[in-house]
């Protein structure tokens, strides 16, 4: 049997069988489509995983590496401690040595025999007055240099303790530098898998729209599931204030961590003044074409910095995400009220938790490289009512 098919003006006659051999094409390549996707999903979610590992573990060599310093400086304290309470004992031996010359001085005699060998009885009243001087005086001195070297003692003792703690922590520190370099082995070749299966133009144009779409929908959650945070952030700022009483890539970004003051008024009137979450190098504008695609262009700025460079909160606000996601990597979402949302993304470590409170300048995340990126670096953005506005409009020029 055969089936007819039109061409033009034309019938084509085609049999049964090149008809089934067709199908079997379409079918061959549906199937073929849904496998490179699943593959492709099961390995943005083993990425994800390895990076939120990644993360973890990064957080932990940080709490090590603190506990480490802190531990040493203990170490140095005590030993100067240490220092100066041998120099103590050796100026009380000295001063010791003063009061028994001293003594040695009077003849080296005793108390009765100065009183019986005394003619006039006001020089031996004021020789007994000076004799039970200097005993006590000695008396007093040798307490003191005993109690200096029971203080050494303890101090020997907990300069010990300190020294093998610290010998501990660089144990641990030595273990989770080899598992952090295995992680980052393990993510280099999952990247590689990714970049080897899915390189061709189409496919990154296709990821990055992905991504992008699934923070939109995300954000778009967010603000729907979030009532209005004004109030809410007005009273916790009040709160707050009592306990207290009780592409230019070469452009430098103005604000350094320590420089973050203490922003009065909603997010909506501060702008112009905010500070920036990071210092470093803005080596994309919002607007801008990204670099993998001619078709999608940044929603907001990246920021060039070193891997582990803490992130700051730019204003007060509510934690409303923080978890991985495909495209962006470990990603922190602020909720500040008024429709407005700040963005943090390919973040190597998160500190903050959904629901946490943030002051402005404190620590929220670490620049990273997360969401399947070579470089280190922070994606920020700004939202007004789910809207990308240009944060260099925002921040401190």
């Amino acid at each position: 049997m055969s089936a007819f098919v039109r061409e033009g003006n034309t019938e084509v006659s085609i049999t049964n069988e090149e008809l089934n051999q067709v199908q079997s094409g379409i079918e061959a390549a549906s199937e073929n489509r849904q496998r490179i996707q699943l593959q492709k999903n099961t390995l943005n979610t083993q990425l994800g995983e390895v990076e939120t590992l990644y993360g973890r573990t990064a957080v932990l060599l940080r709490t090590l590496q603190q506990q480490v310093e802190q531990k040493r400086q203990n170490l140095n304290k005590i030993q100067q401690e240490i220092h100066d309470s041998k120099i103590e004992v050796v100026r009380q031996n000295k001063e010791l040595a003063g009061q028994i010359k001293a003594a040695y001085a009077m003849g080296k005699k005793e108390k009765l025999k100065l009183l019986l060998n005394q003619q006039d009885p006001a020089l031996s009243s004021r020789m007994l007055v000076y004799y039970d001087y200097l005993n006590k005086a000695r008396l007093t001195k040798l307490a003191v240099i005993s109690e200096s070297m029971q203080h050494l003692e303890r101090l020997n003792k907990q300069q010990q303790l300190e020294t093998e703690l610290l010998e501990k922590d660089l144990e641990r520190k030595k273990t989770e530098q080899i598992a952090i370099d295995r992680v980052r082995q393990r993510r280099s070749g999952l990247l590689m898998q990714l970049k080897k299966d899915f390189s061709s133009n189409e496919q990154q144009i296709i990821h990055l729209k992905e991504s992008e779409n699934k923070l939109k929908n995300l954000v778009s959650s967010l603000q729907r599931s979030t009532s209005d945070l004004a109030v809410e952030i007005e009273q916790t700022k009040k709160a707050h204030q009592s306990d207290e009483v009780s592409s230019e890539p070469a452009k430098i970004l103005p604000n350094s961590g320590d420089d973050f003051s203490k922003l009065k008024g909603d997010f909506s009137t501060l702008k112009g003044q905010l500070p920036w979450p990071v210092k470093g190098r803005l080596t994309n504008k919002f607007g801008s074409i990204r670099a993998e695609s001619t078709q999608t262009i940044w929603d907001g700025v990246l920021i060039d910095a070193r891997e582990g460079t803490e992130i700051r909160a730019i204003t007060r606000g509510k934690v409303v995400f923080s978890d991985w996601l495909r495209g962006y990597g470990l990603l922190i979402i602020m909720d500040h009220g008024n429709g407005f949302m700040t963005l943090y993304a390919f973040n190597q470590s998160l500190y903050r938790q959904v629901g946490e409170w943030v002051d402005v300048g404190e620590v929220i995340a670490s620049v990273g490289q997360s969401g399947g990126r070579s470089h280190s670096g922070l994606y920020f953005g700004i939202r007004s009512k789910g809207k990308p506005v240009d944060p260099l409009e925002w921040c401190r020029k």
